[in-house]
């Protein structure tokens, strides 16, 4: 006996889109009874989190935004800015805190959809779909039945990759005594940053407010830092560098995001499939997720609504989750690691060139992978020629390394679960 069409274990970016989309008013169409199965309170569910992402104005969530932007910054290491206009886009902040609130509501509305709180185990298929075995927050056995299972939980090891990066970073929530940010502008990478022996490092500032902002120092390196280096840094960059005076910290923020061009299956037994990063959403080249975890559970979302025919009351074909980055996108992005993690572009010549050089709509839809053959033809000669071309040339004779650790725990685009938020603070 089943317990629901689909049950989606984790309630991050990936399982929280994809059951608001199940769980939508379908005039006319088939919904699918839906549990979606969230870690209880406790260390296995992380903190709030930010994800962050770009589209047109009147997006679904715009009514949930933490705040939005119309222009983005670049600063190269001497502390020359590239201010750009990315119409029509705009650059969007999302609180995990709001997104589960208006998920909540939805989910706590039809009949067939609802959320419990519990710790998986398992996963397994059966003769007629897949089970999820675990246990509740008393420390019961539990045992769902479903057609579907949609996992979005972080892989125990990523994949056998050629490179393999990690964005890694800690960020304050601060207050100032006094106004040191123009809200109309997010910076988006910061090079007045010490550079690390291995990878490039950079600022990341997104304004709430004159006085209030997320100020994040983030590293695109091999390893993770313990939270006291993170610390220095920021007193760095938030003293020596933004000069912000007196301020408080009110929040933490810390993640690890994987930057890898290992392969990502999102299929992992006939009724049973990854979603979100674990099933491939992150771009290799950026560690952005969000926008893609949309599309990824959008298509989702459409063949399990579509009411395809069926064979003995089972579908002809499985909703697999298709990947949301192309072919072409994903053959750029191993070129970009792999010459970065050679050494052979330097990080933030490579980036302040790209903005400084390319549209930045054109840019933004390139890094979103909707950019044509011929846009991306025109964006690759604005990087260095030579050492990408020598990196593309090696990259057929590289073997692919690993598995390796991901690390603590595996988010999203700007998804920090390493910690719980440090209590507030001054600084002088």
């Amino acid at each position: 006996m089943r317990d629901a069409d689909v049950v989606i274990v984790g309630a991050g970016a990936a399982g929280l889109s994809l059951a608001h989309r199940l769980c939508a008013p379908t005039a006319g169409r088939h919904r699918p009874t839906v549990v979606l199965v969230d870690a209880p309170s406790g260390p296995l569910r992380p903190p709030e989190r930010t994800w962050c992402f770009w589209e047109p104005p009147g997006g679904p969530y715009d009514a949930v935004l933490a705040a939005s932007w119309g222009r983005l910054r670049v600063r190269g290491p001497d502390g020359s800015a590239t201010v750009a206009d990315p119409a029509p886009f705009r650059y969007k902040m999302l609180r995990s805190g709001a997104f589960e609130r208006l998920v909540g509501e939805r989910l706590s509305g039809p009949d067939g959809c609802r959320r419990i709180e519990a710790v998986v185990e398992s996963v397994q298929d059966t003769a007629t779909g897949a089970r999820v075995r675990g246990h509740d927050a008393a420390g019961l056995p539990l045992e769902l039945n479903a057609r579907w299972v949609f996992d979005s939980r972080p892989l125990p090891r990523l994949p056998a990759a050629r490179t393999t990066l990690l964005q890694h970073f800690r960020g304050w929530f601060v207050r100032t005594a006094d106004d040191a940010f123009d809200p109309s502008v997010a910076d988006l990478m910061d090079f007045r940053t010490p550079r690390p022996a291995h990878g490039l490092s950079f600022g990341y500032v997104l304004p709430l407010g004159p006085r209030h902002a997320l100020v994040e120092y983030t590293e695109f390196s091999a390893g993770v830092l313990d939270a006291a280096r993170y610390d220095a840094a920021l007193r760095h960059y938030t003293d020596d560098v933004l000069r912000l005076g007196r301020f408080e910290v009110t929040g933490v923020e810390q993640g690890v995001i994987p930057m890898t061009d290992g392969r990502f299956t999102p299929r992992a037994g006939r009724s049973v499939f990854r979603i979100g990063t674990a099933g491939g959403a992150t771009r290799a080249s950026t560690g952005y997720t969000f926008a893609a975890v949309q599309r990824q559970t959008q298509a989702v979302a459409d063949a399990l609504l579509t009411g395809r025919p069926t064979v003995g009351g089972r579908p002809r074909r499985a909703p697999v989750p298709p990947s949301p980055h192309s072919r072409r996108s994903r053959a750029m992005d191993a070129v970009m690691l792999r010459a970065l993690d050679t050494g052979r572009v330097d990080g933030a010549d490579f980036f302040t060139g790209l903005f400084r050089r390319v549209p930045t709509e054109r840019l933004l839809r390139f890094l979103d992978g909707g950019s044509g053959p011929g846009e991306d033809f025109l964006i690759g000669l604005s990087t260095p020629v030579a050492p990408m071309l020598r990196t593309v040339a090696e990259l057929p004779f590289l073997r692919r390394h690993g598995p390796r650790e991901p690390g603590p725990r595996e988010p999203g685009p700007r998804e920090p679960v390493v910690r719980r938020p440090d209590p507030p603070r001054s600084h002088p």
